[in-house]
């Protein structure tokens, strides 16, 4: 008899993290593997965000912090969601984490009651149905394809809305896709939303800065949307800080401290080195990361170019973020040295076990079609990747 919860034996586990862990493995067996399975940036964290928490431990922050976060960083976030997303928040509506996915977690528990719905625009990442299911709520997947740019439309939103309908969670830019919805497409969505006022709406913008486009709209900062938006975000893509865990929210006051609660009794308040080096990452100004999200800019195009020139890939060019979220399809149904492709999964499998690239299936991410790739690294490895991919499909 298994002991464990059916909670955690229902539980998936995340993808990204295991083909990482795969790859890892092998690594560590003698393979040479390439691994574009993780969305971390391949840059050390800047030196500027390093110095603070140096003062910060001679300053000796060492003592427990605040459940919802250090007052100054609160501050601090609320200057930064005003000066780059024309949000207004007061720190009584600001919740720091342990990560943005602990935000993302402290919502669904204190949002979901059991058999809501929630609307995930597919493709999403990963984690989101998994954590609404864990809270007892009911992903509801609305598709898209690579035709429609992997976004959904203002009548797919419309369709999906139900008396059950509690919340809808999507990223912009998005993960998996690379995907930016601009203003008037959030606002054609905002339209269906103002009238479905029991509706909330989480907005995952955690890759903002990670944007080619040139500007970027928040769905909260959108009239009608401020009471019914829970804003997402923390430091760990656009400041190369994964590793420092720190994420935070700015959601209607109840919300806010219906989070504070339960973390303050999950884990309460986030790493105090962390959080003084998040108040020097977000006071300074976004031009301070410039180099790394012209970078991926650059790499976006050269990978753009090179999966262009394998065939059977179709491949949108991303807006922002850093993956790659190819369609391929066109293998499904195939064998290729001696290996038979059925889905996606078969397909991230055989690069792994041909080529040496460790990608990470679309089924995870709610479209069974792709696969995702990373190119948060270096331009030779992408190179090498993408070459040992187009000879693995030859």
């Amino acid at each position: 008899m298994n002991p464990l919860s059916d909670r955690i034996n229902n539980l998936a586990v995340s993808q990204t993290l295991a083909m990482a862990a795969l790859a890892r493995e092998l690594k560590a067996q003698g393979k040479d593997i390439i691994s574009l399975s993780l969305g971390e940036p391949d840059f050390n964290t800047p030196d500027y965000i390093k110095e603070a928490a140096k003062k910060a431990i001679d300053d000796n922050y060492s003592a427990y912090t605040p459940v919802e976060g250090y007052a100054e960083l609160k501050e601090a976030i609320c200057k930064k969601l005003k000066r780059d997303n024309n949000l207004n928040y007061s720190p009584s509506q600001i919740v720091v984490s342990t990560g943005a996915k602990q935000s993302l977690y402290n919502i669904a528990q204190v949002m979901l009651n059991d058999g809501d719905e929630v609307i995930l625009p597919a493709p999403y990442w990963v984690s989101y149905s998994e954590i609404v299911k864990l809270s007892g709520g009911v992903p509801v997947e609305v598709p898209t394809s690579i035709e429609t740019n992997f976004k959904i439309t203002p009548a797919q939103l419309e369709a999906a809305i139900t008396p059950k309908t509690k919340m809808m969670w999507f990223s912009s830019p998005c993960n998996p896709s690379g995907m930016i919805y601009s203003k008037t497409e959030l606002e054609g969505l905002v339209e269906v939303l103002k009238k479905h006022q029991h509706v909330y709406v989480v907005s995952d913008e955690i890759y903002e800065h990670i944007n080619y486009t040139g500007s970027y709209c928040s769905i909260g900062s959108i009239p009608g949307m401020e009471n019914n938006t829970i804003t997402v975000n923390g430091v760990a893509k656009a400041f190369a800080m994964t590793g420092w865990r720190i994420g935070y929210l700015g959601a209607p006051e109840f919300i806010a401290k219906a989070c504070t609660k339960i973390q303050g009794q999950v884990t309460s308040g986030a790493n105090s080195i962390a959080q003084r080096a998040t108040i020097a990452a977000i006071e300074a100004d976004p031009s301070e990361i410039k180099y790394m999200v012209d970078a991926f800019e650059y790499r976006s195009k050269l990978v753009y170019d090179l999966l262009n020139e394998i065939p059977g890939f179709k491949v949108t060019r991303p807006e922002g973020a850093f993956y790659f979220f190819p369609d391929v399809s066109a293998y499904f149904g195939k064998t290729i040295k001696g290996t038979e492709i059925k889905d996606a999964n078969d397909f991230a499998m055989y690069l792994l076990a041909e080529a040496n690239v460790a990608t990470v299936t679309g089924d995870a991410f709610g479209n069974p079609n792709c696969i995702r790739l990373s190119y948060a690294t270096s331009e030779e490895l992408l190179r090498e990747a993408v070459k040992r991919i187009k000879e693995a499909v030859a």
